[in-house]
C-alpha cells in the first residue's frame, strides 16, 4: 500500500516547496545537507521526477497524509472538447429555428405575450416569423381573430406609443423588425418593458402634452392586450453600455428571449445552405447544381463579401438571372469590397 506525506515547508533544487502532498518513496533521512524525504514528484514536476529528495527544515515539516488529500490537490484533467461535426452543427441551428417557429406560433395564438429574438443580421430571423404570421393573416381573412403588423426602421417615442395603441386589441400581433433604435431611447424602452411584461394587465401611459395624440383621438392611457415580437441584431447579454444594460436585463426577465447564436462564419453558411436547400431560390428556376455553385462562390469569396447573409444570396441570384454568363464578374464589382494595391 502506497503511503503519502505532506511537505509543510521544504526545498527542491533551491525551489520552495510548501504544503504539497507526494507519494512517499523513502521516509525521512538525515544527510550532509540536513533532513530530507524521498518522494515521487512526477505528478507535479514531470515524468523525470519519480524519485526526488526534498530538503526539509526539520522533521516537523513532514507529516503523514492520505491518497484522498493527494488526489484533491492534483490538477483536474480536462477532457478534450469534442469537435462538432457539420451534421451536429446543422441540427443545432435547425433546432434553434424550430424553437423560434414554436414560440412565434405561441405568440400568435395568445399563449405567450412577448418574445425577443436576437441574432446576427441576414440569417433569416424575420423569415420564419413572417412566414408563420402570414398563415394567421390568411386565416384572419376567413374569419380568424389574429391581425398582424410588421414595423421596420427607427421610431420616436410618440410614434411607438401610437403604434402600440393601434395594435393593442386582443389578437393583434405587433412585430418590430430592425427597430434597434428603440433600445437606445429610455422612453421607448420603458414602453417596451410594459408591453413585453408577462403580467395579466399591461397599461401604457403618455403623460406629456401632445397635439398629435389629440388629433388622432388617442388617449393618454390604455391597456395593451396584444402580442409583441421584437427582432433585433443586438445580443442583450453582451451589451457593454451600462446605461442600457439594466433595461435589457429587465426586458429579458419580463418575456421570452431567444438567442439564435450563429456568430461564426461556418454557422452562417450552414444556415444559408439550409434556407437555399428548402427552396429560397425556387422562383429563379435554377438547378440545384447552380444553386450550389452560388453558395460555393460565396464561400470562396467570403473574406471580400460586404456581408454574409441571405440578402447577399438574393443579390447574387439576381445578377445570375440578369446575366447568366457574367454573374461572377458582376458580383465582384457590386457585392465585394475593392482590393487596394499599395505599391
Amino acid at each position: 500500500m502506497k503511503n503519502f506525506v505532506k511537505i509543510k515547508k521544504g526545498t527542491y533544487r533551491n525551489a520552495p516547496i510548501k504544503d504539497a502532498i507526494f507519494p512517499l518513496v523513502k521516509p525521512l533521512t538525515f544527510g550532509k545537507k540536513g533532513a530530507f524525504v524521498t518522494v515521487d514528484g512526477s505528478a507535479l514536476m514531470g515524468p523525470d521526477s519519480k524519485r526526488v529528495r526534498i530538503l526539509v527544515d526539520s522533521p516537523l515539516s513532514v507529516e503523514p497524509s492520505s491518497k484522498e488529500d493527494y488526489q484533491a490537490l492534483m490538477p483536474v484533467k480536462k477532457e478534450p472538447k469534442k469537435k462538432e461535426t457539420t451534421q451536429q452543427a446543422m441540427d443545432r441551428i435547425k433546432k434553434r429555428f424550430e424553437v423560434l417557429d414554436q414560440m412565434t406560433d405561441a405568440v400568435a395564438n395568445g399563449t405567450v405575450r412577448g418574445l425577443i429574438v436576437s441574432g446576427p443580421p441576414g440569417v433569416g430571423k424575420s423569415f420564419g416569423v413572417e412566414t408563420i404570421l402570414e398563415e394567421y393573416d390568411a386565416m384572419a381573412k376567413l374569419g380568424g381573430k389574429v391581425k398582424t403588423e410588421i414595423v421596420k426602421g427607427s421610431m420616436t417615442p410618440i410614434g411607438l406609443y401610437q403604434t402600440l395603441f393601434n395594435n393593442s386589441n386582443s389578437g393583434d400581433i405587433l412585430v418590430f423588425d430592425d427597430c434597434d433604435s428603440i433600445l437606445f431611447d429610455e422612453v421607448c424602452l420603458n414602453m417596451l418593458k410594459a408591453v413585453l411584461d408577462s403580467g395579466k394587465k399591461r397599461t401604457i401611459s403618455w403623460k406629456a402634452e401632445s397635439q398629435a395624440l389629440r388629433r388622432e383621438g388617442i388617449p393618454d392611457r390604455f391597456e395593451f392586450k396584444g402580442g409583441v415580437i421584437f427582432i433585433t441584431n443586438v445580443n442583450f447579454e453582451n451589451v457593454r453600455s451600462k446605461k442600457i444594460q439594466d433595461h435589457l436585463e429587465a426586458l429579458m426577465s419580463r418575456c421570452h428571449y431567444i438567442d439564435l447564436g450563429m456568430d461564426s462564419t461556418s454557422d452562417k453558411f450552414l444556415r444559408i445552405n439550409q434556407i437555399v436547400r428548402d427552396g429560397m431560390l425556387k422562383e429563379y428556376g435554377f438547378s440545384k447544381e447552380f444553386e450550389k455553385e452560388i453558395i460555393d462562390f460565396m464561400v470562396l469569396k467570403s473574406a471580400r463579401l460586404r456581408e454574409l447573409s441571405l440578402r447577399m444570396v438574393l443579390k447574387i441570384a439576381d445578377l445570375a438571372k440578369m446575366d447568366f454568363d457574367n454573374w461572377k464578374e458582376l458580383a465582384e464589382s457590386t457585392c465585394m469590397r475593392r482590393v487596394i494595391n499599395n505599391y
